[in-house]
């Protein structure tokens, strides 16, 4: 039976960082896929998403004004990527796999986003691309727009400074229905798109883990959404989520056919699959196969523990899902680059709160080992 996929790592999110804020973490998707396994109660869920301890304020850390691009690094290799089939293709019209990490909840884990921890994931790391999360609601967005939006365009500028590819994650979650925010959406865009435009850098995330609603009402969403968009910024790529927590249907028993058979009418688009390895076995991973040979795909998020983020770590399934995203050439992001107490957080707990160490292992669980050892051995990015 399958059963909803309740974003216990709410508490793992993205990071934010004002001008003059780091950053933070964001949410995590829930789908137990295991026969007969039932989903929790809305309100156990919904406490679920509240922060365990009290986050300190971000320590402030100036963003580049004008960013410039390092040579050799990623986004100078790749340049403005585009959507060529069903691939994420650079400039050079090649295929491409980025690899990276996703931030928890700016509204929680900002601290863990400093100049320090982002030069580790740049360098150290050798990451490709950082998915900058904004919760919508759950004390997100919607208690600040103008924060919350500052802290976006000073993670993009960070990002940019080091040459690694942005995600900026519209991370709405409760509710799952992306029409309860698409005014706040538009405007969101609008403003990001009118600042970063010129940016070759980018990729759009505009509905993070729809849920409980129809595969034709996302894609109205999109519809409405990605024009826009592309008024102000007209060569970014957008990434759309799908049905049931980003699962492409999975998790409310369907499947990729229903957007293959209605895909999102817009151009250089691709669409988001989600899973957590402990959980989410063969039917997922099956599926994911099969709709990255008709779709566009980019995994944003994953773990290698359960739908929550926690419990025990399952790198065999975690590496049959590497292994076939490598030989598709499906770019991923893991979830997530924080400390929170989950296993599914790579720092040990109290590592942001101390200013780390950021680079090498000691401050890393057992996730994060494994993820860094991933994310160093990077794609081989062609241009001829």
């Amino acid at each position: 039976m399958k059963t909803p996929r309740t974003w216990l790592r709410s508490l793992g999110g993205a990071g934010t960082l004002a001008a003059a804020l780091a950053l933070g973490l964001t949410a995590a998707t829930a789908a137990p896929v295991t026969p007969g396994a039932t989903a929790a109660p809305p309100a156990a869920e919904a406490a679920k998403i509240q922060p365990i301890d009290p986050v300190p304020a971000p320590a402030k850390v100036p963003a580049p004004a004008h960013a410039k691009v390092p040579s050799g690094s990623p986004v100078a290799i790749n340049g403005q990527l585009k959507v060529c089939g069903t691939k994420l293709c650079n400039k050079a019209g090649k295929p491409i796999q980025l690899r990276g990490l996703s931030s928890h909840g700016l509204q929680w884990y900002s601290q863990c986003l400093t100049n320090g921890s982002l030069d580790a994931l740049a360098n150290d790391w050798k990451a490709d691309v950082l998915r900058i999360s904004m919760y919508i609601q759950e004390g997100g967005y919607e208690t600040n727009p103008r924060k919350f939006t500052d802290q976006v365009h000073a993670l993009i500028e960070q990002a940019t400074a080091r040459g690694m590819y942005a995600i900026v994650d519209w991370h709405m979650l409760s509710p799952g229905d992306p029409h309860a925010n698409l005014a706040r959406a538009k405007t969101f865009f609008t403003e990001i798109g009118q600042r970063h435009k010129n940016k070759n850098n980018l990729l759009y995330e505009i509905a993070n883990e729809p849920s409980a609603v129809s595969w034709s009402r996302i894609k109205s969403y999109a519809e409405q959404l990605i024009p826009v968009i592309r008024q102000q910024d007209p060569d970014t790529p957008v990434l759309v989520g799908t049905r049931a927590w980003s699962s492409l249907g999975v998790s409310e028993g369907a499947d990729e056919t229903e957007i293959v058979n209605s895909p999102v009418n817009a151009a250089n688009i691709m669409y988001t699959f989600h899973f957590y390895a402990f959980s989410h076995r063969d039917e997922y991973l099956n599926t994911l196969s099969r709709a990255a040979d008709k779709l566009p795909v980019f995994v944003t998020e994953f773990g290698t523990q359960n739908y929550s983020g926690e419990g025990s770590n399952d790198f065999a399934m975690s590496q049959r899902y590497l292994d076939l995203m490598a030989s598709k050439k499906i770019s991923w992001v893991n979830w997530n680059f924080s400390d929170d107490h989950r296993t599914g957080a790579v720092f040990k707990t109290g590592t942001c709160g101390s200013g780390g160490p950021w680079t090498g292992t000691s401050s890393l669980k057992p996730a994060g080992v494994w993820i860094r050892d991933r994310v160093r051995t990077p794609d081989h990015f062609p241009t001829r």
